[in-house]
């Protein structure tokens, strides 16, 4: 329960915050045009990202007053770390969405941001890989791993940032699940009680639904970069402190649920975009940086899925894979995936064949 509690003051602080970041927005003129790449049909205000920042320092304000925390605030520099990391890279992404910073600076941003976890100590010290055991990790590889795995998650969610309350609904799905994992990995004695990563899961599910109000279609406020790296960077928070510091897994659970790829499997939706992107532009001798109108909500536009439907397929495909990765640890029987199969097969279906589709194709084949 108290997971619960720290995520909803998130949310609720996230909720209060937005209007007064709304109209901080509007006087410093981080306006948020449509034309262009962008989707949205009227001018809508940025720096959603700075009333996330504030639920997630008054959520680690009011964990650190529970009893039950006390061993995760009182005994550790992690918290600290993560509280000023976020506020730096929210800052900072906040400047961009008002100035527009170059992609190096961007990068720049993420990295200082990583370099502040590693010095607090929020960082991986060993892995699980599949059938070949343990790797522990050299003191000397720690700062590069924690730049790459956070550079990693903030752009895989600030590129699928796309469409009203995507990024906003993928990262509250993603979160809870991975929260609902790390307990479990707690209750079985493989994560100690002490580990900040189910907190700042819950507090990143928490701030991103209370946000998510504001941001469903038609948005009334965007994220903006200062929210995307805000989760992503709070994403790889989480992640780093739990999938790289469990060194045992259940004998139940199948081989590719190590806990470090649980996160690949949870957020497959951001990261298949991201991985995707970056191929794209390569084979197109394109910088990374170069923006696009074809990553995975942008195809869903294509083939004639509305924005809402757009992003309820997309926030559908992230519950299916969290499900996905979630029940083996709880349900050693392999049978007990057949249901998510159905149910993935079903998403399927309705992405490729909904009614609307063969309608739309059907009257423009007429014409």
């Amino acid at each position: 329960m108290r997971y619960l509690l720290v995520g909803a003051i998130g949310a609720v602080v996230t909720a209060l915050a937005v209007p007064l970041v709304r109209v901080l927005a509007l006087r410093v003129g981080a306006i948020d045009q449509p034309g262009g790449r962008h989707v949205h049909e009227r001018a809508t205000p940025t720096l959603g990202g700075l009333a996330m920042l504030v639920g997630v320092l008054v959520a680690f304000g009011a964990a650190s007053m529970i009893g039950g925390f006390r061993a995760v605030f009182f005994d550790s520099s992690e918290p600290l770390g993560v509280a000023l990391a976020a506020t730096v890279i929210c800052v900072l992404g906040a400047i961009d969405d008002v100035v527009d910073l170059s992609a190096p600076a961007k990068v720049a941003t993420q990295v200082l941001a990583a370099s502040i976890l590693w010095y607090f100590g929020v960082t991986m010290f060993w892995f699980k890989v599949p059938f070949a055991g343990i790797v522990v990790l050299a003191p000397s590889m720690l700062p590069l791993l924690t730049a790459i795995w956070v550079v990693a998650m903030t752009n895989a969610i600030n590129l699928i940032d796309g469409l009203d309350g995507l990024a906003a609904g993928i990262v509250a799905i993603a979160s809870i699940a991975f929260g609902i994992y790390s307990l479990h990995l707690q209750a079985l004695g493989q994560l100690p009680e002490s580990s900040i990563g189910p907190v700042v899961a819950f507090v990143t599910a928490g701030v991103a639904i209370g946000f998510l109000p504001w941001n469903f279609n038609p948005a009334r406020i965007f994220m903006g970069d200062a929210g995307a790296m805000l989760l992503g960077l709070l994403l790889a928070a989480a992640t780093s402190v739990v999938g790289g510091r469990t060194a045992n897994v259940s004998d139940q659970t199948f081989f590719f649920f190590a806990p470090l790829v649980i996160p690949f499997v949870i957020l497959g939706v951001p990261m298949v975009d991201m991985v995707l992107a970056v191929l794209r532009r390569a084979r197109h001798h394109q910088s990374v940086a170069t923006p696009d109108n074809l990553h995975l909500h942008h195809r869903l536009r294509e083939m004639g899925h509305g924005p809402r439907r757009a992003v309820a397929i997309l926030w559908t495909w992230t519950a299916v894979l969290s499900a996905f990765a979630l029940v083996p640890s709880f349900v050693p029987s392999l049978t007990a995936e057949l249901p998510i199969v159905v149910v993935a097969a079903a998403v399927l279906l309705f992405t490729l064949l909904h009614p609307d589709l063969r309608r739309h194709s059907g009257t423009r084949e007429g014409s």
